[in-house]
């Protein structure tokens, strides 16, 4: 039996854009009515799947409950925020239980098969419970006719501002396509972020690459720049809501404006301009392939500088070497690669730099392993992203000769082993950082903050907190964050713009804390075979990698938060006696902290008042009788 794929491409259909669907289409059917999107879309006249059936009873639209699940990147994410402030506005309830939902909205990736494989499952569990679905993302903008997509509603990259529309059509038992346009969607749309402290802000999307193994190119097309004039404007805005942390998130950021006659410089510098001159909004700057940085490093070097800006990049390898990388057409080599680590690790007080690699790609031998570990060793990057090659249907390397999946599981693992083997943090312990606090971690317990270089520090603190900047001082240090004690805040003086020239060197540190000389990455989203920092599930479920998920905890009191804390450090000191790195000290277990102090002081004066309640009450009846 064919394929609902091949009916459509045989018959040489294309599917209808909304405005054609609503109108009738030669069957009786009236104009402004529309029938069951089985019978209206996706099948020839005459097919058995050309049946009427009776639509559900239609609710007042804006009164359903919507469950929105994001797989992929951090662009992914802000169109979730984009999709979930639009529905929100025009009266729809969010919900995170998918059981209580009227219909499921699924953000989908195309990167990796996990990713997708993910969607499939979640699409299946909501046709077997009957949900309405609207899919979203990368995978049916670059894969329309997936069989899995059949009958259900898809939304495009670029029309997420139509999200609203899809949704009440797809409400009232409809089908309903929208993959094109040639604008992209406003920035000034309502959003509901996840996290209220951090604003993503898409500043182009698709890029110029043409990477051999990249499915992101099919759905997010070719490069499109947001206007230096939108952008500034979007950072006005989130900065006037509160928002302390801007995350700059395309699929490639050093391509920006190559096609509206700008750069990256120079929005950059635009950006910075209307930043707080105290600090307390931070810059952080998105992924950027190679290529196009090497044109711009000593002035991307001075905005990294910045006292508002956090110096950290995420700079995609892919490997370590340049025989793979011309099979991946890449269009840079280990060199010039090099260069970019070595320039903005010289110009860059304490620059942190974290990477992509991508075992067995295909036609990857021995020889070209070796060179990438060996890349990896000389640098000893605090955070490196290591991906197994996925072939994507459609790419030049599902084309090509792959590297048995034994091999490239065992340099996968060989990899890891030696990344694994760094100590970035080591030395930290004592130092005093200013840290930037935006999120609680996903053990209820610390809350989150980031120093300058974006290495990740966990510390005990009460949750208004959150937003602040403070002075903390490093405590202990794991592999993939180091925990903190908080000092001081940091007392900001708002309304205030940052500096309309970058800072020279000379004035940094008069402006900025000392950060820390060991890096560390951890908020940034898992990377992606295609080497976008916007394109790959997020997995945000273990704090001892340095993990975080927002979580709403305002109704944490003091003793709650007391007892959390107790039982963290009583754990921690239990975990790192148990891996061994750190020694037990004579008598050292046996001393009370000054949480146990507390909570004992508390536990005694409940004794003491209800033994007082007691002979109160038994020298009363004493006393009647």
């Amino acid at each position: 039996m064919r394929s609902w794929a091949e009916e459509r491409e045989e018959k040489g259909e294309e599917m209808e854009d909304i405005e054609d669907l609503l109108v009738g289409s030669g069957s009786a059917t009236a104009p402004g009515f529309r029938l069951p999107m089985a019978a209206a879309v996706g099948v020839g006249v005459g097919s058995k799947r050309n049946k009427l059936s009776s639509s559900p009873s239609p609710a007042i639209p804006g009164t359903q409950t919507i469950y929105i699940k994001t797989f992929g990147c951090s662009h992914n994410q802000s169109d979730s925020e984009y999709m979930a402030g639009q529905l929100s506005a025009f009266g729809y309830s969010l919900s995170d239980n998918p059981e209580q939902a009227d219909l499921w909205l699924i953000n989908t990736c195309t990167v990796k098969s996990p990713s997708q494989s993910a969607m499939d499952t979640i699409i299946t569990k909501g046709k077997s419970s009957n949900k309405p679905l609207v899919v979203a993302g990368c995978v049916p903008q670059g894969s329309r006719y997936l069989k899995e997509l059949e009958g259900i509603s898809i939304v495009g990259v670029q029309q997420i501002d139509r999200v609203v529309e899809i949704v009440e059509e797809t409400l009232k038992g409809h089908e309903v396509r929208l993959l094109t346009r040639k604008t992209l969607p406003a920035l000034d749309l309502p959003k509901v972020r996840k996290n209220k402290f951090v604003e993503i802000l898409p500043i182009n999307v698709g890029c110029l690459g043409a990477c051999t193994y990249c499915k992101t190119k099919h759905a997010r097309g070719h490069l499109g720049s947001y206007t230096i004039d939108s952008l500034v404007g979007r950072v006005k805005s989130v900065i006037s809501d509160g928002v302390k942390e801007i995350w700059l998130s395309s699929e490639d950021t050093g391509a920006y404006g190559r096609d509206i006659g700008v750069n990256l410089p120079t929005l950059l510098k635009a950006l910075v301009a209307e930043l707080p001159a105290d600090a307390s909004t931070m810059l952080r700057i998105g992924m950027t392939n190679p290529p196009y940085i090497l044109e711009h490093l000593k002035e991307i070097a001075e905005i990294l500088r910045h006292p508002c800006v956090y110096s950290f990049l995420h700079v995609p390898v892919q490997s370590g070497s340049d025989t793979v990388l011309s099979a991946m057409n890449r269009e840079y080599t280990v060199s010039e690669f090099r260069t970019v680590v070595d320039t903005l690790t010289e110009l860059v007080p304490e620059m942190q730099i974290a990477t992509d690699i991508i075992c067995g790609f295909p036609g990857e031998t021995d020889e070209d392993f070796v060179q990438t570990v060996n890349l990896v060793k000389d640098y000893k990057f605090s955070q490196v992203h290591i991906s197994q090659f996925y072939p994507r249907p459609g790419t030049p390397a599902a084309r090509m000769k792959k590297v048995p999946s034994k091999v490239v599981k065992g340099r996968s693992r060989e990899l890891t082993n030696v990344f694994e083997s760094f100590t970035p943090y080591s030395g930290m312990e004592g130092k005093v950082e200013r840290i930037w606090i935006t999120d609680v971690a996903s053990d209820g317990i610390h809350l989150v903050g980031h120093t300058k270089g974006y290495i990740q520090v966990l510390v005990l603190a009460p949750d208004h907190m959150l937003g602040a900047s403070a002075m903390a001082k490093i405590t202990s240090v794991g592999r993939w964050s180091v925990f903190g004690e908080v000092i001081e805040t940091v007392n900001h003086a708002s309304d205030n713009k940052a500096l309309n020239k970058l800072v020279p060197d000379r004035d940094l540190h008069s402006l900025c804390v000392n950060p820390a000389k060991a890096g560390g990455f951890s908020e940034e989203p898992e990377s992606c075979a295609c080497g976008s920092d916007v394109c790959c599930s997020i997995d945000k479920s273990d704090v001892s990698r340095g993990t975080a998920v927002p979580q709403n905890q305002s109704n944490r009191n003091f003793f709650e938060w007391m007892l959390r804390k107790r039982e963290h450090l009583h754990k921690k000191v239990e975990s790192e006696l148990a891996s061994g790195s750190v020694k037990k000290q004579e008598g050292k277990m046996k001393k009370w902290d000054f949480v146990d102090k507390v909570l004992l002081g508390g536990m005694s004066i409940s004794i003491f008042t209800i033994i007082a309640l007691v002979a109160a009450l038994a020298f009363r009846v004493i006393w009647s009788q």
